[in-house]
């Protein structure tokens, strides 16, 4: 049941982040953008260029803005990163608790005397 659980909650976080791609791709942009126009708008002499960098700024704030659902995106990959982190350690831990309890041990041991 709980992989049932696990398996249900990758999927719809999948669903979710490649529907959320788009968005996320545009978000990266105008950040990217918004950070090279203010690294120019620091570094423009005229008050003309520093207001006109600052029209275009927050245009390209207004855009980023936009692309909001992103962030969902972005929840949706570390709940997927947890999913598989969590499907992971079950197997992990289900071959350490057999390796480390003493009778399966001593079960296989006894099989292994018994053949020889």
């Amino acid at each position: 049941m709980k992989k049932f659980g696990l398996l249900l909650a990758g999927g719809i976080s999948a669903i979710v982040l490649l529907s959320t791609i788009g968005p996320m791709v545009g978000f990266f942009v105008s950040l990217v953008l918004l950070y090279f126009i203010f690294k120019q708008f620091l570094k423009a002499k005229s008050t003309g260029g520093k207001i006109g960098l600052g029209i275009i700024g927050f245009i390209v704030l207004m855009a980023s803005i936009h692309n909001a659902p992103a962030i969902i995106g972005v929840g949706a990959a570390f709940v997927l990163y947890l999913v598989y982190k969590k499907w992971n350690e079950n197997k992990r831990t289900a071959s350490v608790k057999e390796e480390s309890d003493p009778f399966v041990n001593f079960e296989k041991e006894w099989s292994n005397l018994k053949h020889y």
